[in-house]
């Protein structure tokens, strides 16, 4: 066994290669040589006739012993002639290639030759027209001095009629710069020469071939626009045109603050010009330094320009106030409120009305929210209604669903007369404008007295047309239905008065009932169509949120894809809750509803930034003084919808007085999130549920924080327990008690005890316990406690009226005979807020 074990040594083969050495370099200076071998590619011509002739030959012998000595070895026939075949077809390939690629150099080539050709008709163009510019300069100039000289000679002639012989002479030293005419003829070739070689300017800012490989021309070129504009200058300048710039005046638009360079970009004038006039107004300004709408106006009207002022509330142009064409409108349904006292029966006689049994809902047995409905009378009348909650705290709510109505039903009950709720709703109808229509409810109680409620009315302005009024009345029964189809009748004649129309066929605009946040659904909105028909895809923006309408949902609970004039529905499709009142109108793009929502969200939060802050240093100094001895109670407030939430926040503003009084931290839509337990947490603050609960993670977060969550479903218990808390943070009040008088009769020194007064008791008791002040001449200097209280020898608590005693005071002893000695007690009194 061979060391190599039948291995073939390694080196430098020698069939088919060439060996040579290569040399390395490494770091350090180090190199080495290594020996490198080159292979040549073996190509296999075959012979003319080979594979015929091998064909022939060959005939029944095997195919490897046929071409053994024509061909390499182990090559049968037919990858020989698959070799042969690939070889012509390379062959032919490449003469194809030739072929293309000479058919393409022909074509580039004719390509330039028309392209010179166009270049040199262009440039033989402007030649002639510089020669004939200029030969018609030159024409006018021998004009002109041949009509100079005519001149000169008939005057000459005139004034010396004897000096004929020395005419021509004077015509000819005047004509003697007359072989200067040929000088722009030898200027010409020169100037010919100029163009096409020399510096040749008119390719000057162009990159050849030979400054690309020599690497000489370096530095920004110039563009082919400015080559043309030099190029029109040279050919204006030729020509004797002088041809000034015409200033182009723009309209710039104009922000209420600007960058100073983005203000001459829009002005297309130079950043230094801009900053130069800057300078000459007396402001020292970079370019990066912002100014103000009216600084900037200044400098626009210098360069010359327009001014266009433009404010960022022109986002909500786009919302398009479309008067409608008269022919176009169409009659809509009226929109009545239903306003009133708590449980002057409502919600009954709406609930008679549409033959529902909605008040069976409400907690408490109270409207909570604005309730929508439509219902279809007999006549096949559709009627709108909205049910308004009576309670004080609701007073905003109401509010919104007068400025949304077309007809208000003021309902009254029999038995109870008006209330300060009713009042109110007097009020905001009034303060809407819009008819009143009074409804005197529970006719059929025993103690009814229709009559009483009349009169009543009376003292808010409020005529009946029983006493002869303008007002309606009708009395109604929600429980045995009596006078509804009167109510109807009435409420349809009062409709048909305002001739109620509007335009269905163009965008929408509604107002928002209510809004809340529901679990499954997310951001939904209760919306009243005041214009328009609002449709499935619409894209809208309603206060500060935006969104596309994703649902339409019915009174019924039924999904429609459309909603009509005076028809409310439920929208789902927002990015977030909108307040309660805001407008709904539909945009045409979604890029255009996120601007304005931004717009509008940015203004709000500028405004409640410019109402907390003080407008001076004292002020703030005086408030700051004014809170230091104001003790607050934090709250966190989350509710079922947005309404109620608002509602609260209200109520909770008016409990509390200059000692005490109650912070909402935090009023939302939702179910208690933990992020809500935190921020009550973090505050020491009772987190308060009005109609919802709080999720797990956030019960879970509040047990172990020890956050005290409270749920409600009725306002009143709401309200009533958070003044009781508010009560518990006032101090209690101190109130004194006198209980006694006691006059000095004399004045004792005792040894240890210091001065005692020796006094009889005029008035009530004297007790140890007691607190005491000391009167000379009716004017207290001196109030403290007792330090010693005798009756002759012994110390007693205390001292009835007409017995003398003696007594002396801790920590005083500038007391006199005649001084009166009065006698208190202090107790605590609790204090609740009203």
């Amino acid at each position: 066994m061979s060391d190599n074990d039948g291995k073939k040594p390694l080196g430098v083969r020698g069939g088919g290669s060439r060996p040579g050495n290569v040399k390395q370099s490494f770091s350090h200076g180090r190199t080495k040589n290594v020996v490198v071998e080159t292979k040549r590619k073996r190509v296999v011509v075959p012979k003319p006739g080979a594979g015929t002739a091998g064909a022939a030959g060959g005939a029944g012998k095997p195919s490897g012993a046929a071409g053994s000595g024509k061909r390499p070895a182990g090559i049968s026939d037919a990858e020989m002639e698959r070799r042969m075949k690939a070889l012509a077809a390379a062959k032919a390939r490449e003469s194809e290639e030739a072929a293309e690629r000479e058919a393409q150099e022909k074509a580039r080539e004719e390509e330039r030759m028309r392209r010179r050709e166009e270049a040199d008709a262009k440039e033989r163009e402007q030649r002639e027209a510089e020669e004939r510019a200029r030969a018609k300069a030159e024409e006018d100039e021998r004009k002109k001095r041949e009509s100079e000289q005519a001149a000169i000679k008939a005057a000459a002639a005139a004034a010396e009629p004897d000096a004929v012989p020395e005419a021509p002479r004077q015509a000819s030293a005047k004509s003697a710069p007359a072989p200067r005419k040929q000088e722009p003829e030898r200027e010409q070739p020169a100037r010919r020469n100029k163009g096409r070689g020399g510096d040749d300017s008119r390719r000057g800012g162009k990159l050849t071939l030979n400054q690309a490989l020599s690497g000489g021309e370096g530095g920004r070129q110039k563009s082919m626009a400015a080559m043309k504009r030099k190029q029109e200058r040279a050919r204006q300048k030729a020509m004797g045109v002088n041809v000034e710039r015409e200033k182009v005046v723009r309209d710039v638009q104009l922000p209420e603050t600007i960058v100073v360079s983005e203000l001459a970009n829009r002005m297309a004038e130079r950043v230094g010009d801009v900053v130069k006039a800057l300078m000459q107004n007396g402001l020292m300004m970079t370019q990066n330094e912002t100014i103000d709408a009216d600084t900037a106006e200044l400098i626009i009207e210098e360069f010359g320009h327009r001014v266009v002022r433009v404010s960022d509330a022109d986002v909500e142009y786009v919302i398009a106030q479309v008067e409608d064409d008269p022919k176009e409108l169409e009659p809509r349904a009226p929109v009545i409120t239903i306003m009133g006292h708590v449980d002057h029966g409502k919600t009954s006689l709406l609930d008679a009305i549409r033959n529902a049994k909605v008040v069976a809902g409400e907690a408490g047995g109270i409207t909570q929210h604005i309730g929508a409905y439509q219902v279809t009378t007999e006549s096949g009348a559709l009627l709108t209604f909205l049910d308004t909650p009576g309670h004080a705290a609701f007073t905003s709510m109401r509010s919104r669903g007068a400025q949304v109505t077309d007809i208000v039903v003021l309902v009254v009950a029999a038995d109870d007369a008006v209330m300060p709720q009713t009042i109110e709703a007097i009020n905001h109808a009034k303060a809407a404008q819009v008819p009143m229509i009074v409804a005197i409810n529970k006719i059929d109680k025993p103690d009814a007295n229709p009559d009483k409620v009349r009169t009543d009315l009376l003292q808010h302005e409020v005529i009946v047309e029983a006493m002869s009024g303008e007002v309606q009345d009708v009395e109604v029964s929600a429980v045995t239905g009596q006078g509804l189809d009167e109510l109807l009748e009435a409420i349809a004649l009062q409709a048909e008065l305002l001739e109620l129309k509007v335009n269905p066929n163009r965008a929408a605009e509604g107002a928002v009932i209510e809004a809340q946040l529901d679990v499954g659904r997310g951001p939904v909105a209760t919306v009243l169509i005041k214009k328009g028909t609002l449709r499935l895809g619409d894209i809208f923006v309603v206060g500060q949120q935006y969104g596309k309408v994703r649902a339409l949902i019915n009174d019924r609970g039924e999904r429609v894809k459309e909603a009509g004039p005076s028809t409310p529905v439920e929208v789902l499709g927002l990015n977030g809750t909108p307040e309660a009142g805001d407008v709904l109108n539909v945009v045409e793009t979604e890029a255009q509803a996120r601007e304005i929502a931004e717009y509008r969200e940015s203004a709000a939060k500028e405004k409640r930034a410019a109402a907390g802050a003080g407008t001076s240093l004292e002020q703030l100094l005086a408030k700051a003084k004014q809170d230091e001895n104001v003790k607050e109670m934090p709250i966190v407030v989350k509710t079922d919808v947005q309404g109620s939430a608002e509602a609260i926040v209200q109520a909770m503003e008016k409990i509390g007085n200059d000692e005490v009084r109650v912070r909402v931290l935090h009023s939302g839509v939702g179910a208690i999130t933990e992020s809500d337990i935190g921020l009550a947490e973090a505050s020491g603050a009772p987190v308060f549920g009005f109609n919802v609960r709080a999720n797990a993670p956030a019960r879970n977060s509040a047990n172990q924080k020890g956050v005290e969550i409270r749920y409600y479903s009725v306002i009143y218990d709401l309200v009533d327990d958070v003044k009781a808390a508010a009560s518990g943070l006032l101090g209690a009040e101190i109130r004194e008690k006198f209980i006694g008088y006691a006059k000095i009769k004399e004045v004792f020194k005792v040894t240890g005890v210091g001065k005692v007064a020796g006094c009889l008791v005029t008035e009530g008791v004297a007790r140890r316990s007691a607190g005491v002040r000391l009167l000379r001449d009716d004017v207290v200097i001196h109030e403290g406690t007792l330090k010693t209280l005798k009756r002759f020898k012994d110390e007693v608590p205390e001292v009835q009226s007409g017995q003398e005693c003696g007594m002396a005071f801790e920590n005083y002893d500038d007391i006199r005979p005649n001084d009166v000695i009065e006698i208190f007690e202090r107790e605590e009194v609790t204090r609740t807020l009203a």
